[in-house]
């Protein structure tokens, strides 16, 4: 599984921190992490939770990654912002609870964390928790199993309703602030990423037109 990690600006001095704890979980799972910045206070290209949102809605569309870690301080925004791209699922987790009953009721795409609320002595341990819960278990089963059935029933009537609400991401791409757009897609190894994973060719072509532009 392509894993990819997009950090906010107001917690890009916790990027490292976040990126060993996720690389030390899933990659002997057999998962790979590509993150997608920031790395540093300092970095050039400064991601909001907004253009979070948008990032998450590119890389799972595409499938250029097939799974996002993200937050900011109270992982509220940049869930909201997920939430509003198609195709994306995205749950709030804050805890290795919150990851083990998102990945086996609701089998989401995506998880939003809180990466200054609460973020104290230990964090990056509650990190690994959290990463464990989700990744090392089958996920979608259903908890309790009684209810997996239902569980996987009301999981594609979201689907469906989600699809009927959401325009196509190409048609949000081409309709969406292009100098926000640009801003997103604008990361130092963003480029690098996106276009060797990228599996929508009209998608990587509109972005490669608004890197140019």
């Amino acid at each position: 599984m392509k894993i990819a990690l997009i950090i906010e600006n107001s917690q890009a001095a916790k990027s490292e921190i976040v990126h060993t704890a996720l690389k030390t979980v899933v990659e002997p799972l057999g998962h790979s992490v590509h993150h997608y910045g920031m790395y540093t206070p300092e970095d050039k290209a400064s991601l909001t939770y907004v253009m979070n949102g948008l990032l998450a809605g590119i890389l799972l569309n595409t499938k250029a990654a097939d799974f996002v870690v993200t937050g900011c301080g109270t992982g509220m925004g940049s869930m909201l912002a997920a939430n509003s791209m198609p195709g994306v699922f995205c749950g709030l987790v804050i805890d290795p609870t919150d990851a083990f009953l998102f990945g086996q009721i609701n089998d989401g795409n995506a998880i939003s964390m809180p990466y200054s609320k609460g973020f104290g002595w230990a964090a990056e341990l509650n990190l690994q928790d959290c990463y464990r819960k989700l990744f090392e278990n089958e996920r979608g089963v259903g908890y309790p199993k009684e209810r997996a059935a239902i569980m996987a029933k009301n999981r594609g009537i979201l689907k469906d309703v989600k699809a009927a609400s959401c325009r196509d991401l190409l048609t949000v791409l081409k309709t969406v602030d292009q100098d926000l757009l640009k801003a997103a897609v604008s990361g130092e190894k963003f480029q690098e990423l996106f276009f060797t994973n990228c599996q929508d060719d009209a998608v990587a072509a509109h972005i490669k037109g608004v890197l140019a532009s």
